[in-house]
């Protein structure tokens, strides 16, 4: 039969679906088996010949015409699992009735009403064996994702057979799948020759149980839901006899994955590359099955010992979610390297610039991978420290730098903006981090930035510099988050360049303007951060850091100004008048720009019409992390108080910002419409904190020598004066140095309904081809037209 009079067929079955107002009995075989059996129609082809108006009507009209045709289609996946699918007709079956699922079931998810539907048993349905089975029958649901886990590794169909042509086919109870993981890599040392048609198999089945476990766009975002998915929690437990070899399979596949193809110019052209979405869709399902929230359950401790399994198995029992367990577990140090590399070597993807244009394939799902990376640290503490142990940290630094000034300006970019600079907050609480940044920077990457000659920690403040002076509004909240990484390395920066330091500054000098201070309660405590980090380097790391002290020198005033803060109420009232007039919060000027690198463009704004998903708020710096002091061995000293539920303050030996919050709600005046308005109490109040004593002291010893330097040798010659500023040393005639503060991230639930709505976002929004879930009333977020 041929394509045409299989799509006719299959679209009379539909039409008659629709159309019929009496329930068709579920033994009606002849009915049923139209939508699947004689077909061979295309995932795309369904989701055309399958309109979505006419699932609504079926689901309102008919209801229980619309229950049989799941149950039967699970029924048939069921039979395919149960039977191993040797002939092509099953094989053919199964995908189709796959097709069917996943255009289906987002309409059952979008009314609350069916959304039980699939967890409900159904009574004497078909099952052989009569009554007594019903008892122990199990819910829709599980029938359908064990069936799709015994269907991923069945051989001949997503899994090359093992058996020689003269032996009977492999039965499908008894095999054992750790023999079939899909691709080398944690735990698995064998690499099955590639199979075209295995990838479109499983690529297939991995797009319905994506399907499945989308359920959970169908909430609303609540704080408080745990947000365990019944599907995810079902998949991921000893239930499923295939979880740990399904783990590891997508793992592998993902971090194996090489898009250049081979190293030949071009060559992605010339084949079509049927790895790539499989690769995709297994990064989706593993980021979505990896959902937990860590702030809410016990994970597993991390203890060092090493064991002959890829899993360690010394830990106690980890989480209920044995993907999150398996992951937490990885310890091999091979198994690290495979991953990193393989994360690393994705991520640069897109970053591979080359003389041939489009000579190499481009790969579209950084953003599933930087949540993969980011699940990797959070869920394994062991995982991180590897990261952090070498210098190769830095092909995830360089990679995500680009990203964030790449997608500065674009409104439709917003997570992924978050989703980085939260991986660099993560990373900046561990004293390594600092440490690998003063690696030179010399491979180039096309960024629109100055051209500059120096470390990663100096691209690192250069880029952050061009998000704060040059991104949009929506970034605001992040500047507090970038300011703390900057903070948590300043005490291991062995040498800033000197256009690195001149950012620094302008960004003090920006934030210490009054209007910008006195225009919104939280602004000042950009400030606290860029003074601690000065504080750093000038107590830490003054000898190799004459850059950053001759700019301190240079602009001097703004110190003195910050002494001097007017705190009267006329002042107050006269820096507001002039916000008026110049609203735009940081120009440009002040701030050379040199020539941008070559190759690069400049970051551009969405293209009008661009779709995007809302985001939940993400929690405030003082939420989003907990301070530590780091004490003379190296160690970590928590400093939150014991009632860390009920204070959000920092503890009040501490000269910090932070006292200021409650203190801020009481002195600062709410005027009637609700605006915030600054009193001179409030100024006060933090005015008195501002840490400047380590720089005035600075400036005392320092500015009266260079100013001697230049009159003696009539000089207007920096390299004469950073010479001598390079050989100066301070010891003896500063502050006692203070203790070291790092601000470690912390899980919390807040940040855990942040990536929840960032990842099913970031997956609806990539899935158009067929579009899952377009159109259909999904309320974890909204669909946004920038």
């Amino acid at each position: 039969m041929g394509s045409a009079d299989s799509k006719l067929n299959f679209r009379k079955a539909v039409i008659q679906l629709t159309t019929k107002t009496q329930p068709v009995e579920a033994t009606d075989d002849a009915f049923w088996d139209q939508f699947w059996a004689d077909t061979a129609t295309s995932v795309q082809d369904v989701f055309a010949l399958v309109p979505a108006a006419e699932i609504r009507a079926v689901r309102e009209e008919s209801p229980s015409n619309l229950a049989t045709l799941c149950y039967k289609a699970v029924e048939k996946l069921v039979q395919g699992a149960e039977s191993g699918c040797h002939s092509e007709k099953e094989k053919q079956i199964v995908l189709n009735c796959s097709r069917l699922l996943t255009r289906v079931l987002p309409y059952i998810f979008e009314d609350p009403d069916w959304r039980g539907f699939f967890w409900s048993t159904v009574p004497g349905a078909g099952r052989a064996g009569g009554e007594e089975e019903d008892e122990n029958a199990r819910p829709l649901a599980e029938s359908l994702l064990l069936a799709i886990a015994d269907l991923l590794f069945c051989p001949d169909f997503t899994v090359q057979s093992h058996r020689r042509s003269t032996d009977s086919a492999e039965d499908v109870h008894s095999l054992d799948s750790c023999e079939y993981i899909w691709e080398a890599g944690v735990g698995f040392a064998h690499s099955p020759q590639p199979n075209y048609i295995h990838d479109v198999n499983r690529m297939e089945l991995l797009k319905l149980l994506l399907t499945c476990f989308s359920e959970a766009m169908y909430l609303p975002p609540a704080p408080d839901s745990g947000g365990t998915n019944p599907w995810v929690q079902f998949f991921c437990s000893t239930e499923n006899r295939h979880a740990l070899p399904l783990f590891t399979s997508l793992l592998n596949t993902v971090c194996a994955y090489d898009p250049v193809g081979y190293g030949i110019p071009y060559n992605h052209l010339l084949f079509s590359d049927y790895r790539e979405p499989l690769v995709e869709e297994a990064a989706q399902v593993l980021i979505v099955t990896l959902d937990h929230d860590s702030a809410t359950s016990a994970s597993p401790t991390v203890d060092g010992t090493t064991t002959g399994t890829a899993m360690d198995d010394t830990d106690p029992p980890g989480p209920e979610n044995l993907f999150v367990n398996y992951l937490s577990r990885i310890h091999r140090e091979e198994d690290f390297q495979f991953i990193l590399k393989g994360i690393a070597r994705l991520l640069s993807n897109p970053l591979l610039q080359t003389y041939l244009p489009n000579s190499t394939k481009k790969i579209q799902f950084h953003q599933e991978l930087l949540v993969l990376f980011w699940k990797l640290c959070d869920f394994n503490k062991k995982f991180l420290f590897f990261v952090l142990k070498s210098s190769d940290v830095l092909d995830i630094l360089v990679p995500i730098l680009y990203f964030l000034n790449d997608a500065r300006a674009d409104h439709s970019r917003v997570g992924l903006m978050h989703i980085g600079v939260f991986i660099l907050l993560l990373l900046s609480g561990e004293r390594n981090f600092g440490v690998r940044l003063n690696k030179p920077y010399s491979v180039r990457v096309p960024m629109d930035i100055p051209v500059f000659t120096g470390t990663h920690a100096d691209l690192l403040i250069v880029v952050f510099h061009k998000i704060i002076t040059s991104g949009h509004q929506r970034l605001q909240p992040l500047f507090d988050c970038l300011l703390t990484i900057v903070v948590n390395v300043s005490p291991y920066l062995k040498s800033l360049s000197m256009l690195a330091a001149n950012k620094l500054l302008h960004l003090l000098e920006a934030f210490s303007t009054t209007w910008f201070l006195f225009s919104a309660a939280q602004n000042h405590h950009l400030v606290f951060f860029l003074l601690e980090a000065f504080n750093n380097i000038i107590q830490y790391q003054f000898d190799g850091n004459s850059n950053l002290v001759y700019a301190i020198i240079r602009k001097r005033s703004v110190f003195h100004q910050l002494a001097n803060l007017p705190t009267d109420p006329p002042a107050i009232h006269k820096a507001l008048q002039r916000r008026r007039r110049a609203p735009e919060p940081l120009s440009r000027t002040g701030s050379q720009e040199g020539a941008s690198m070559e190759g690069s463009r400049p970051a551009a704004p969405a293209e009008p019409g661009t779709l995007k998903t809302s985001l939940v708020a993400t929690p405030g710096i003082d939420k989003l992390t907990e301070k530590s002091q780091v004490s003379e061995d190296g160690t970590l000293r928590s400093l939150e108080p014991a009632s860390q539920q009920s204070s959000s303050d920092g503890s009040p030996a501490m000269e910090e910002p932070d006292q200021a919050w409650r203190e801020q709600r009481r002195l600062s005046s709410a005027s009637a419409s609700g605006q915030w308005s600054p009193t001179s109490e409030w100024v006060l109040s933090w005015k008195s904190k501002l840490p400047l004593q380590t720089i005035m002291r600075l400036l005392q010893v320092l500015v009266p020598q260079v100013e001697k330097i230049c009159i003696d040798k009539g000089l207007t010659d920096e390299s004469e004066i950073l010479r001598f500023l390079q050989h100066g040393t301070l010891v003896g005639l500063l502050p006692v140095p203070h203790p070291i503060l790092i601000r470690k991230y912390q899980a919390n639930s807040g940040t855990a309904m942040w990536f929840r709505t960032y990842m099913w976002g970031v997956i609806y929004l990539r899935n158009v081809d067929p579009p899952v879930w377009y159109d259909t009333d999904v309320k974890l977020f909204e669909i946004q037209r920038v």
